[in-house]
């Protein structure tokens, strides 16, 4: 049985002005065109591995060439088209592969990348979705523990505002609201770190920085605004969270924490006007 959407090891046939036929150990035929074998050396009664798939006639044909996704699995793809019932998606090969509509969980935007499953459709053609969840693994034990630095995607927001995420491209995360300053867009990949695995193995992720990494870093940029504008700025502790937010991108309670480590290193001196460098 040869498996559309898949790499298939298939006997070559024979050869005909356009290609090669290729057959698994039923007899089932398949073609490889010259176009697909390009750069290849390609012998009758010779095994190949080969992906196949249908081509832009709903023919069923193969390839030499390595897909950037295969059925069962999920990879990070590029969107290149839209049309009125779906988009379509780069995989590396000729022809791009559909994600109907009602498989965006969002909306996709052309020459983003998101992340994508393959799926066989009930008409036997290749299709993507974005609603990947029930894709993803569970981390293993031990597999990651807290702090580790770790890459993710959003694939999914709920409407508590929490982020779905794919940690690694393959297990289930989480980003609480208050453990992202910043919205991140579905598709968006982003560095962040391990804050907890529950016990149910998903993983817990923050895009804050430790508390002392984060205060040192917050710790040069209101130097250096206090630089940029003749040694003064009207912010204080009493500022308001809003003005602290817009301004500094931290939160309130941090701003004066920082705030208050400058001070003992008398680097900065306050008052009811604002904060002035010494």
């Amino acid at each position: 049985m040869i498996n559309i959407g898949q790499f298939n090891k298939l006997k070559v046939k024979k050869k005909v002005d356009f290609g090669y036929y290729l057959e698994d150990k039923f007899g089932d035929e398949v073609l490889l065109p010259n176009s697909n074998a390009k750069g290849s050396k390609v012998e009758v009664g010779e095994s190949l591995e080969v992906f196949v798939y249908r081509d832009s006639k709903d023919r069923l044909i193969s390839t030499l060439k390595r897909p950037l996704l295969t059925v069962g699995n999920i990879a990070y793809l590029e969107v290149v088209s839209q049309s009125e019932i779906g988009a379509f998606v780069n995989i590396g090969l000729e022809r791009d592969l559909f994600i109907p509509l009602k498989e965006q969980a969002f909306k996709l935007k052309t020459g983003k990348k998101y992340l994508f499953y393959m799926y066989i459709d009930k008409t036997g053609r290749l299709a993507g979705t974005t609603k990947i969840h029930e894709y993803l693994d569970i981390a293993e034990e031990g597999k990651y523990k807290v702090d580790d630095e770790v890459k993710v995607i959003v694939y999914d927001t709920a409407e508590n505002g929490t982020l779905k995420i794919a940690v690694d491209r393959e297990y289930i995360g989480l980003i609480l609201p208050n453990e992202h300053l910043e919205y991140i867009y579905p598709g968006e990949e982003i560095s962040a770190r391990i804050k907890r695995v529950y016990e149910d193995g998903i993983l817990g992720i923050t895009t804050r920085k430790k508390r002392l990494d984060a205060r040192e870093e917050l710790s040069e940029v209101i130097l250096k605004y206090l630089r940029e504008n003749g040694g003064y700025m009207p912010y204080n502790d009493k500022s308001s969270s809003e003005e602290i937010k817009r301004e500094f991108n931290t939160s309130k309670n941090y701003f004066k924490m920082t705030l208050g480590g400058l001070m003992k290193k008398k680097l900065i001196t306050q008052d009811k006007e604002g904060t002035r460098l010494l």
